[in-house]
C-alpha cells in the first residue's frame, strides 16, 4: 500500500501535534510531506528531524536555520503549491486559514479542515472549488467530523435535523451576572479540552459554536431552523442527527481530538483504535439548552447566517478583533458580543461572487470592529 502524503499546516498547534501523533503511530500508512509553523521554529525543526521532513515553512518570523525552505507571509501558499501530497491538514487559526484552503484544493489535494473560518467566510465558493477539482473536504472539528460520518450512513433526504453539542466552555456553570467579572485567566481554563488560546476563549463565549452552526449550514446544506445546539458537559457525544421517522443517531467517543483527525486521515476507511476507547459503564450523559442571553455570541451567529454570507464574514472578523483586544486586556469579556453586534448592525453583502470579495469584506469588517473596540477603552 502506498503511503498517503500529508502536509500539516500549523504543526506546532494542538491540531498539528495531534496529527503528528497519529502519523508517527501509523508509519505504514502515512508520511509527512511538508509542515508549517508560525513562530515556533525550534519545535518545527525537532519534528522535521524526527520524521525526515525536508519541506518546511515558517510564516511569522525570519528563521535562524537554513533548513527552513520557505518563510514570510505567503510562504505557506508556496509550500502547498510546490509539494506533492495527497492531503493537507489545515490547522491554521482564524481567517488566515482561508487562503491555504483555497490553494490546497486548487492544487488537487484533499482538505482535512480544522479551520472552520474557511467555510464560515466562503462556504459556497469553497464547496464549488472542491467540486471543480474533484477533491473532498473532510471536517476535523469533533462536531463536524461526527456529522460528516453520521450523514454518510443515511440518504440525504432522510436527515431532518443536526444537533451540535457544546461543552459550555469555561463559564458553563457561571451565571450571566458572574460574567461581568470574568477575566482572561478565567476564560482560557477549558474544563474538557486542551486547545489553543483563541478557540478556548471562543468556547467560553460560545462564539466557536456560533461558527460551527454557520459551518454546518454551509457544509451540509441543512436549514438553520434544523440546526440546534445543546450543552453537553461530558463532551462525549460530539454531535447527533435526527432522521425523518424521528430516530436520533449519535457519535460517541472520548474527548480526544486524535479520533476525528485520524478519521479524516484514513477517510474513506476507518483505522484501528490507537489511543484507547470509551467505556460507558457508570457514566451519565447530560444535555441542556444554551441560554442565548448568557451566550449572546451564539444568538448573533444565527442572526448573521440568516442575513447572508457577508454577515458571516463580519461576524468572524468582529469576533477575532474583539478576542484580540480581550487577550490584550483592553476590553472586558462581556464586550465581545457588544462589538460583534455593533459590527453586524452595518450593511454587508448578502453573497460573495469570488474570494477577492470575501477578503475585502473581511478587511472592512475587521477595521470597523477595531474602531468600535477603540471606542470602548
Amino acid at each position: 500500500m502506498n503511503r498517503k502524503k500529508v502536509i500539516i499546516l500549523g504543526c506546532t498547534g494542538s491540531i498539528g501535534q495531534n496529527t503528528i501523533d497519529i502519523i508517527e503511530a501509523m508509519p505504514d500508512r502515512f508520511e509527512i510531506a511538508a509542515m508549517s509553523a508560525n513562530t515556533r521554529e525550534k519545535e518545527l525543526l525537532e519534528t522535521a528531524e524526527r520524521n525526515s521532513v525536508k519541506k518546511l515553512a515558517l510564516t511569522g518570523k525570519t528563521p535562524s536555520s537554513d533548513k527552513i525552505n520557505y518563510f514570510g507571509k505567503d510562504s505557506i501558499l508556496r509550500l502547498i503549491r510546490e509539494t506533492d501530497a495527497d492531503m493537507v491538514v489545515n490547522g491554521v487559526a482564524g481567517a488566515e486559514g482561508l487562503r491555504p484552503s483555497v490553494v490546497s484544493l486548487e492544487t488537487g489535494k484533499d482538505l482535512a479542515l480544522a479551520n472552520k473560518e474557511t467555510v464560515v467566510m466562503a462556504g459556497g465558493l469553497i464547496n464549488s472549488l472542491a467540486e471543480k477539482h474533484s477533491r473532498t473536504i473532510i471536517p476535523v472539528d469533533s462536531e463536524h467530523s461526527a456529522i460528516f460520518h453520521l450523514i454518510k450512513g443515511q440518504k440525504k433526504e432522510h436527515v431532518t435535523e443536526i444537533i451540535i453539542t457544546a461543552s459550555g466552555g469555561a463559564f458553563r456553570d457561571w451565571s450571566k451576572e458572574d460574567l461581568l467579572k470574568a477575566t482572561f485567566e478565567d476564560a482560557v481554563k477549558h474544563p474538557n479540552w486542551s486547545m489553543g488560546q483563541k478557540i478556548t476563549i471562543d468556547s467560553a463565549s460560545m462564539a466557536n459554536k456560533g461558527l460551527e452552526v454557520i459551518e454546518a449550514h454551509q457544509l451540509f446544506h441543512i436549514g438553520l431552523e434544523n440546526i440546534k445546539v445543546l450543552i453537553h458537559p461530558q463532551s462525549m457525544v460530539h454531535s447527533l442527527i435526527r432522521t425523518s421517522e424521528g430516530s436520533m443517531y449519535a457519535q460517541i467517543s472520548r474527548p480526544d481530538m486524535r479520533i476525528p483527525i485520524q478519521n479524516a486521515l484514513t477517510y474513506p476507511e476507518l483505522g484501528r483504535s490507537l489511543f484507547g476507547s470509551l467505556d460507558l459503564d457508570n457514566i451519565s450523559l447530560n444535555f441542556r439548552k444554551p441560554d442565548f442571553e448568557k451566550y449572546r455570541m451564539l444568538y448573533l451567529a444565527y442572526q448573521a447566517a440568516k442575513s447572508g454570507e457577508g454577515y458571516n464574514i463580519a461576524y468572524n472578523a468582529a469576533n477575532e478583533a474583539a478576542v484580540a483586544a480581550f487577550t490584550e486586556k483592553k476590553i472586558k469579556f462581556i464586550d465581545i458580543p457588544v462589538i460583534t453586534e455593533k459590527t453586524l448592525s452595518h450593511s454587508w453583502m448578502s453573497k460573495s461572487e469570488n474570494f477577492d470579495e470575501v477578503f475585502e469584506t473581511d478587511r472592512k469588517a475587521r477595521l470597523l470592529a477595531e474602531k468600535i473596540t477603540q471606542g470602548l477603552y
